[in-house]
């Protein structure tokens, strides 16, 4: 029997973010993380747990402090002696961002070195979560200890989604992180993948050839499109729903991440696919128009509820 709670897999870094001047701020993000938080925050009571594996230095524990001053657990993840977390900076122009990485050595890479450890975290989750990301930055065999993991959560009521995420200097060839993304699809229920990216990885010419791809394979596909549309493959033909525009965003970091938190809490909350996805165009329209990857609880809320 399945329980309520959300789980999230993959890696949180160090986040460094720009300002006026020469400071800058720091905070934690990460793809997967970026998710759960949205999804924490729209979720009631469900409890949140994000499985990785964590350092034993001040910043590892620093990012547990903060995960559970938010209310969200670690499960069984494990610390692991003389790692630490991954490090990325970002670098505005204008909304647009570029990134600057140091994770090559990062504790994440880990998060599948104990299989009974990550099984326990997935253990009775009513919903599990991971990306193309999750899978890049662990050896093959590893995404095969994942992908087990995932595929017995899911053999026990969970429900899994994926966002395949596809970022080519993460991945050593393009055909690799293609097989990797086709095995996590097959233990997948519901993806959420982005147009440029199946389009850079899969050729894909349009949103529409994204949706009836995934569509032969799980058995219900969102594909984000930034401000086009999102379509829907759900029970039928691919069918779109406008996004938010918005005149003068202020960050579009983690703007996606949020979509599918927004997504995934009103699907779990009983709303049908169209209403979900309105409901996340206009949580990412909110997130857009703050600085960072994690917008307040209050402002995923309000636009959740608007």
């Amino acid at each position: 029997m399945t329980g309520n709670g959300v789980a999230s897999i993959g890696e949180c870094m160090l986040e460094l973010s720009g300002q006026a001047g020469p400071n800058w701020r720091m905070g934690f993000a990460g793809d997967t993380f970026n998710t759960l938080w949205a999804l924490h925050a729209l979720s009631g009571d469900r409890p949140a747990t994000y499985v990785s594996a964590f350092g034993d230095d001040p910043f590892s524990r620093d990012q547990i402090g903060f995960f559970a001053q938010n209310g969200i657990g670690v499960g069984a993840s494990p610390i692991i002696s003389g790692a630490r977390p991954g490090l990325y900076a970002i670098t505005l122009t204008g909304a647009e961002r570029s990134f600057t990485y140091w994770r090559g050595d990062a504790a994440a890479r880990q998060l599948a070195s104990d299989p009974d450890a990550l099984a326990k975290s997935l253990e009775k989750q009513a919903l599990v979560y991971f990306s193309g990301i999750t899978l890049a930055i662990l050896d093959g065999a590893a995404r095969k200890t994942l992908l087990a993991a995932v595929a017995k959560a899911r053999a026990t009521g969970s429900l899994v989604a994926f966002d395949p995420n596809y970022r080519p200097r993460l991945w050593r060839q393009r055909e690799e992180a293609q097989a990797a993304i086709l095995d996590a699809l097959a233990v997948t229920d519901l993806a959420l993948p982005t147009f440029p990216d199946e389009q850079m990885l899969f050729g894909d010419a349009a949103p529409q050839a994204t949706a009836e791809r995934l569509g032969k394979l799980v058995g219900e596909v969102v594909v984000k499109n930034g401000e086009e549309p999102a379509l829907i493959a759900a029970n039928g033909s691919p069918r779109p729903v406008p996004a938010v525009h918005v005149a003068a965003p202020v960050d579009t970091t983690g703007a996606g991440d949020s979509f599918n938190g927004a997504y995934l809490a009103a699907r779990l909350a009983g709303h049908a696919p169209t209403e979900a996805v309105l409901r996340a165009h206009r949580v990412a329209a909110a997130v857009v128009q703050v600085r960072g990857a994690l917008a307040p609880f209050e402002t995923l809320r309000a636009a959740f509820e608007d």
